[in-house]
Parts: C-alpha cells; sequence; structure tokens
C-alpha cells in the first residue's frame, strides 16, 4: 500500500518513502529516529508543495519539483487567493467594499494572454484583446471573454464607425428621376433594333467543354493575350470553312464577304454599345490580336475609334461570360448574317469519351442568325467546327 501511494505522487517523496520503510521496520523508534523521520518529512513538504502548484516559471517541470531551496508554492498559493477574491468580489488590501470593476490585464511584456479559439473569434468580431477583461486562469481571456465585449455597446460602436466613415467618404450616386435624354450612341443602338424587329432571325446553341482553351489561354495571358482575341481568332478559323456564315442579305442575294472581321461587342460607360473590329481575324496572329484589342478598347470608352474600326465587321461576338451568365441570346445588327452569344464557363458533370461521367468546363453558345440567308444546318454545321476548335485543337489559334 505504501509503494503505491509513493509512486503516485499522493503525498510522500523520495525522504518520505524512505522514512515509511523506516517506520515499518521499527514502529516504536527511539528518539534519533523520530528525529529523522521529522527531517523526512521536512525535506518532503517543498516537492509536495511544487506539484500542488505547479512548475516553476521559467524552469523545466523537473527542476521545479526537485529543488527544496526554491521555496515559492506558499507566496504562490497566496497571491492565486487573493486574484479568486478579486474575481469574487473581494478587494484585498484598502478595496472599498462591495464589487470592484475589473481593468484588461495586460502582462508586464505587454503581450495579450488569449486562447487561440479567443483570437480568432476576436478578430472575425472586430474585437481589440487589449480591451477585453480575461476571466480565465492567470487573466488568460478565453471566448466567453470575447462574446461580451463584442456584445457591448461600445464595441458595437467601434466596429460601426469605420462602416459609417466609408459610407459619409463615397456617398452614393442619386437615382434618375423623369426622362433622361439618350445620348446618340443609346439613338443609334435603337435604330439597329428596330431594324433587327423587321428580320426573320432564328436561334441555335451549342455547349462546348473549355478545359484545354482555358489551359492555352493561361499560358497565353502573361504574353498579353485576352480571352476575346482568342474567341475572335477561333471563330475567324470556323468562318473560314463556312463562308454562308460570314455572309449577309441584300435584296434578292446573297453578300459574300472576302475579309472575315470579328466584331466585339463593347458596353459603353455612359450608356451604348459599340463594336471594335478586330480584322482578318482567320489570318491574324494571336499575338497582334492580343495587342490590337488591347488598343482598341480604351479608344473605344473614350469614343476616339474612327468608323473604320467599328463599323467593318462582318461577324459579331457578344461575350458575357465575365458576369456568370448561363445563356443568352444576341439580336442581330445590321447588315449582318449571324452573331454569336457567348456565356460563362462553369464546372459542369458530363460524358466522357470512355462512358464513364466526369467534370469539365462547359460554356453554352448560342447563335442568331438571319433565315434570309443562313440556314438551320449551317449554323449547326459552324457551332460543331467552333467546337471542335476550342475543345481538339486550342493549339491551332497559334498560328
Amino acid at each position: 500500500g505504501g509503494g503505491g501511494g509513493g509512486g503516485g505522487g499522493g503525498g510522500f517523496g523520495a525522504s518520505g518513502w524512505s522514512a515509511h520503510r523506516l517506520h515499518r521496520r521499527r514502529p516504536e523508534p527511539g528518539l534519533l529516529g523520530q528525529l529523522q523521520l521529522a527531517g523526512a518529512r521536512g525535506a518532503g513538504e517543498p516537492r509536495r508543495a511544487a506539484e500542488r502548484d505547479g512548475p516553476h516559471p521559467g524552469g523545466a517541470d523537473g527542476d521545479a519539483a526537485t529543488q527544496p531551496q526554491r521555496q515559492q508554492p506558499r507566496p504562490q498559493r497566496q497571491q492565486r487567493g487573493r486574484r479568486r477574491s478579486a474575481k469574487q468580489g473581494g478587494g484585498g488590501e484598502g478595496a472599498p467594499s462591495g464589487k470592484r470593476t475589473a481593468a484588461p490585464a495586460v502582462p508586464a511584456g505587454g503581450r495579450v494572454v488569449a486562447s487561440p479559439f479567443a483570437r480568432s473569434l476576436a478578430e472575425s468580431k472586430g474585437v481589440d484583446l487589449s480591451t477585453v477583461v480575461g476571466t480565465g486562469p492567470d487573466g488568460r481571456i478565453v471566448a466567453e471573454d470575447v462574446e461580451k465585449a463584442a456584445a457591448s455597446p461600445a464595441a458595437a460602436g467601434a466596429a460601426a464607425a469605420p462602416a459609417a466613415k466609408a459610407s459619409s467618404a463615397a456617398p452614393a450616386a442619386p437615382a434618375p428621376a423623369g426622362v433622361v435624354p439618350m445620348t446618340g450612341m443609346q439613338k443609334a443602338v435603337v435604330k439597329n433594333m428596330a431594324w433587327a424587329d423587321s428580320v426573320p432571325t432564328y436561334t441555335v446553341s451549342r455547349q462546348i467543354v473549355t478545359d484545354d482553351f482555358d489551359a492555352l489561354y493561361a499560358q497565353l495571358k502573361p504574353k498579353g493575350v485576352t480571352v476575346s482575341a482568342m474567341l475572335a481568332k477561333a471563330v475567324g478559323l470556323a468562318l473560314a470553312k463556312h463562308p454562308i456564315m460570314n455572309s449577309n442579305y441584300v435584296e434578292d442575294g446573297i453578300s459574300y464577304n472576302s475579309d472575315i472581321n470579328v466584331a466585339m461587342a463593347v458596353a459603353m460607360p455612359d450608356g451604348g454599345l459599340i463594336t471594335p473590329v478586330l480584322k482578318n481575324a482567320d489570318t491574324t496572329d494571336i499575338y497582334s490580336l492580343g495587342r490590337a484589342w488591347k488598343d482598341l478598347v480604351p479608344r473605344a470608352m473614350e469614343g476616339k475609334l474612327s468608323a473604320d474600326e467599328f463599323s467593318t465587321g462582318t461577324f459579331t461576338i457578344s461575350n458575357l461570360g465575365m458576369f456568370g451568365v448561363s445563356q443568352f441570346v444576341s439580336i442581330l445588327p445590321p447588315n449582318t448574317g449571324a452573331i454569336l452569344a457567348v456565356a460563362a464557363s462553369a464546372p459542369t458533370a458530363v460524358l466522357q469519351k470512355n462512358g464513364m461521367m466526369g467534370m469539365a468546363k462547359v460554356m453554352t453558345v448560342t447563335i442568331t442568325c438571319d433565315h434570309r440567308n443562313i440556314y438551320g444546318a449551317d449554323a449547326a454545321k459552324f457551332l460543331k467546327d467552333l467546337a471542335r476548335i476550342i475543345e481538339e485543337e486550342p493549339q491551332s489559334l497559334l498560328f
């Protein structure tokens, strides 16, 4: 029984164990034995106190438990008792009676002591830990302290201050009221829409996998190539194989265009649309198309394009993929035979060539055609070749 108590640290140190064995061997010790027993118990007292109070700050656990000359435990217990009394409402020496308001506990080194969860919680709620009173061991800040601080009116006001400052710095523009005159660009769009309303049009849609196309774009983007330039190049190569898609209806005839000039719709800041043109998209290299597009767009926004740079398109692309739309239909511009609407590319479950289901990035394209010169089969064949270029032959865009 004595051996189990000593191994478990139940009140006997090494000297205490020797004395216990001595006691068992000599039930009635003499004066010398009693003195030895008392000395052994006194030597074991610091160790028992250290085991109760924990390791000494700044030292190893073994050092604190085996050095009897460091008789620090009793003052520590007294200090802890005073801290517990303060938490329970006691004021200590010279303190007024009644409950005393606690202040944030910041160590001498200036570092706030808080649990990891309390720190992350404070960050998420915008609470300054230096203003929080810790109720954990030795003033440690715990999650409950942060919750209380976040619920206080002072914290709510501090969190609302930056938002109020931001809102006052950037006042919202007043909403338009009444009739606002259209710009010249908007009036031109209205005129074109009226023309399109008199044309017999139809639409054809197709889904296209863009994984390889996107991978190529990731390689070309650092070199100044844009998605618009890549789409224009792909459409140009497909149009070269389907001249009817690059034609337009004239009175009692079909006008075939010798050049493949792909126009890209761009929204103007003050309303309206403009269609900068990438000329000879089928034969111009992708890098030149990228540079041309980066030159056209800023000047289009400033209204500095010449008529030749926005009115000579033979086929138009409207790309709303950057807005995340899944599918849409474009209205046919005047004097053209077709316009292609390009939606966003999104992860989709598809049936792969091996017969298994898998995930791939897919976009939906919808072409609007003038039925007077372009029939449904023509549009379907064009979209089939466009899909093959984007899905299977994206490297052809480099040539």
